[in-house]
């Protein structure tokens, strides 16, 4: 055992481990979660996981028996009336619900739950609906059912609470009232409301943004009446009920309906022990459950109906009247392995454990330093007994800096981690409120946002200098010291904080030389860099082909990722989501003008004439990255021939012609791409992608020192084609084309658009026909190639450059040897250069 886990038992060893459960913790990882060896899951508010002997209960169960459906009267119908029955008893029990008080009505998840209330509450023009700021979407959407009934809605924040001074107890809860919702005002003040008015007021239990967990006393302050606002406003009128958000608190604290009576509770079966999904629940208040009004009946919800008259007797039955349909009653057989798994090991125990967890994590990363002095970490949410907010769930919600105080986006986060087997969440976790409330966004700011595209789950994770979501990283029973320290810990040290035994290690890459204007070109001439081959991608994402002699044209290589592939919905297929178009060959002859195509998939290949009406004839638009794009499709054998190779259905289509030239802001930083005016086929962002021999021959260097340093690593070597270059270059030195502004290949007048930003695709690899996924060689990449804007960039991309050729360009052709020389005229102020591209990865330089 190390000293650093020594000191962590030392501090949270009475509640971390589950010392007095049949299982250790340890034991539970090695004996029912062996899918987890080397990764390290940190996203159990959004789901957690089932464990391996969980499911093999529920298989030997539903093996065993046979339950049929609920609505028939057969023995496996009884029987599964039974199960169902116990399953309702077993969640009344596990937030200590009397069953003559409330009644367990299951849904497909908590926002289902949600939208069941919504839909059946009393509203009226005297209702109000009022929620905490830090509440989930699917909490603040019921507003729309009050608002369109003519209630009025709005969010508060709890900024006090005062307490009798002889029993404790609360006495009043001070809030401040947001702007005030109301739609439909004059429409139904027209009419004539009778009876009691009844309010609705929804909180979390734990708040999925920060952690913090709400006081369960805010229920009975709401019914008691006791919220004062800030401004003075007064009360509303009418009954208040209290709904309960306890979809992210409880798994380790699940609300205690005998001492807080809330009206309504919501949850998902999921979020407590991993499966079934789709399965979630409503705890109802039998007094609640009179008050809400159900139009539509179904199959399961009526006595009785009559087709061709106005008639139909619902059932009386609670759980019967809101559960339409047949209920999923094999997902709710599984339930009770479920609640085994957690019984055994107790909801207090599994709250100490996690909070443990979370308590360290706060911690540590409430104390890293940059060099500089400078916090590493914000922190989101904070505990004050003063308003009611006085406990922190197991998660941990923040964001990074940089030494010079700028943010680190959370999406860049997100993205090393997964390298590093990291599963975790990024984002606003779609809590709107807390978002705001926590990052400091004002509604000015929210709206800017939206309108410059930015929505729910993109990488626009900073916007004007200020971060758009956060990090979270949230604990379950099976979370383990090693997740939290040697795993999450240890890459955030590693690849957000700078180190001062490292500082000389962070600039952008090595040079073997020093670098000066003077005599550039010569210099290169004497190395005697030079073009050592050529690759075309006629298909997108597709193998090319290596040729020593290639014509050029507007577009880049002639027909170089001209035609791409397309599912029956119209999403554009890549290697990223569809690894097994590497694994599609392709060559052509110019000569003969045939488009060969081949794949092991398929027994015979593929020809294609270049300039014939081999195509269906159909003529149509498509849309790819923003831009419109005249397409042309192929015959039904094509389009047969390449589902078979990928295995599901496509077509291929041609690029005819379009307008789609890339234009970059000139402001763009220096390392990624540049000002440019670039007609394109179908590749992202360039014409063309240049790879040097010797940067990937220092990068494999690179790879063969983290072997030596972690001997859990196999040796992984790669070479430039991994990169899917369309030239690799020859001689100088590594990373020199980072410096390139202009350039030329023989005669050809090419421009540096600057740095090609890597993604997964360079992980994968092929084997025996088959594709294979690793961390490499992007984690290393990552390691000392990622620029300020979180950016990983390998090679260059490259304009040609056709309007300067003197003659006629349409005869331009690249051939391998030609020699390779940068213009030192456009080189500039390369010390500036440089300055624009210091890594942002820190402390050890390797890794």
């Amino acid at each position: 055992m190390d000293a650093a886990k020594e000191e962590f038992l030392k501090e949270f060893g009475r509640d971390y481990g589950y010392s007095g459960a049949p299982k250790t913790i340890d034991e539970i990882r090695a004996t029912e979660f062996k899918r987890l060896e080397g990764v390290a899951y940190l996203d159990h508010a959004a789901a957690t996981l089932y464990s391996e002997l969980q499911m093999e209960a529920i298989l030997k169960d539903l093996t065993a028996n046979i339950y049929g459906n609920p609505h028939s009267q057969s023995d496996s119908s009884f029987a599964t009336s039974d199960i169902v029955r116990n399953a309702r008893q077993q969640v009344l029990d596990y937030f200590k619900a009397s069953p003559k008080d409330y009644k367990c009505i299951f849904t497909s998840g908590a926002t289902a739950a949600l939208k069941l209330v919504g839909e059946a509450f009393p509203w009226s023009h005297q209702s109000n609906f009022v929620y905490t700021m830090e509440n989930h979407n699917s909490v603040i959407g019921i507003r729309e059912y009050a608002l369109e009934q003519g209630a009025q809605a709005y969010a508060i924040e709890i900024e006090d609470t005062e307490r009798d001074a002889f029993t404790g107890n609360i006495a009043s809860v001070q809030v401040t009232k947001h702007q005030m919702l109301r739609r439909n005002e004059a429409k139904f003040l027209a009419k004539n409301h009778t009876g009691s008015a009844y309010n609705l007021f929804a909180f979390p239990s734990e708040c999925n943004f920060s952690g913090l967990k709400f006081s369960l006393e805010l229920v009975k302050t709401v019914k008691e009446d006791s919220i004062r606002y800030s401004d003075g406003s007064p009360s509303s009128n009418g009954h208040w009920k209290v709904l309960i958000d306890a979809a992210k608190g409880c798994a380790t604290e699940p609300p205690d309906l005998s001492k807080y009576p809330a009206d309504f509770v919501v949850f998902s079966f999921y979020k407590l022990f991993g499966y079934p999904t789709g399965l979630g629940a409503l705890i109802v208040h039998t007094d609640a459950a009179k008050l809400l009004k159900k139009t539509y009946f179904s199959g399961g919800t009526v006595a009785a109906s009559i087709a061709d008259i106005d008639f139909v007797k619902q059932r009386e039955g609670i759980e019967e009247l809101f559960e339409d349909g047949t209920i999923p009653f094999l997902s709710i057989a599984s339930l009770c392995h479920g609640f085994k798994i957690l019984n055994s090991l107790t909801i207090p125990a599994i709250s100490r454990h996690t909070s443990s967890l979370a308590t360290y994590l706060r911690n540590v990363l409430a104390a890293l330093r940059h060099e500089n002095g400078t916090r590493v970490c914000t922190l989101y949410g904070s505990c004050s007994s003063k308003t009611l907010c006085n406990k922190m769930g197991p998660l941990v919600s923040f964001n990074l800096r940089r030494p010079d105080g700028s943010w680190v986006g959370h999406r860049e986060v997100e993205k090393l981690a997964s390298l590093y087997s990291i599963q975790l969440r990024t984002g606003c976790f779609c809590n709107p409120g807390a978002c705001a409330k926590y990052l400091d966004l004002s509604h000015l700011d929210l709206v800017t946002n939206i309108e410059a595209g930015h929505i729910c789950w993109d990488d626009n994770d900073i916007i004007n200098g200020k971060p758009s979501g956060a990090v979270r990283v949230s604990l379950g029973y099976m979370s383990t010291y090693e997740d939290v320290k040697q795993k999450f810990i240890d890459f955030v040290t590693s690849s957000f904080v700078s180190m001062p035994t490292h500082s000389r290690d962070l600039q952008f890459c090595g040079r073997s030389i020093p670098f000066t204007d003077t005599g550039f070109e010569s210099r290169y001439s004497a190395f005697g860099v030079d073009l050592k081959s050529i690759t075309v991608y006629p298909i997108k994402s597709c193998a090319g082909f290596s040729t020593d002699r290639w014509p050029l044209s507007s577009r880049g290589l002639l027909y170089d990722r001209e035609w791409l592939l397309q599912s029956l919905t119209g999403e554009t297929l890549t290697q990223k989501k569809v690894p097994e178009m590497c694994l599609i060959h392709t060559y052509i002859d110019l000569s003969q003008g045939i488009l060969f195509i081949n794949s092991p998939r398929c027994k015979e290949g593929l020809q294609i004439i270049l300039n014939s009406n081999s195509s269906n004839g159909k003529r149509e638009e498509i849309s790819l990255r923003g831009q419109i794009y005249q397409v042309q499709g192929y015959d039904k054998e094509v389009d047969t021939w390449f589902s078979a190779a990928i295995g599901r259905p496509c077509t291929l289509l041609r690029h005819l012609s379009s307008s789609h030239c890339v234009s970059l802001d000139e402001r763009d930083s220096v390392g990624t791409c540049r000002e440019s005016r670039t007609c394109l086929n179908f590749s992202n962002e360039a014409q063309f992608l240049l790879i040097s021999e010797e940067s990937v021959s220092d990068l494999n260097n690179r790879l063969n020192s983290n072997v030596g340093k972690d001997v859990r690593r196999t040796s992984v070597q790669v070479n430039p084609m991994r990169f899917r270059p369309n030239l690799v270059i020859s001689g100088g030195r590594p990373y020199a084309e980072d410096e390139w502004i202009n350039i030329k290949i023989g005669n050809k007048s090419f421009r540096s658009l600057g740095g090609c930003n890597r993604c997964q695709m360079i992980n994968f690899a092929t084997d025996a026909e088959q594709v294979l996924k690793t961390n490499e060689p992007l984690s290393t990449l990552a390691s000392y190639r990622r620029v300020k804007q979180g950016k990983i960039l390998f090679g260059i991309l490259l304009r040609y450059e056709c309007e300067a050729e003197e003659g006629n360009s349409n005869n331009s052709w690249l051939q391998v040897g030609e020699s390779i020389i940068p213009d030192s005229k456009q080189l500039g102020d390369t010390r500036r250069i440089h300055a624009d591209m210091v890594v942002c990865q820190v402390g050890k330089s390797s890794r």
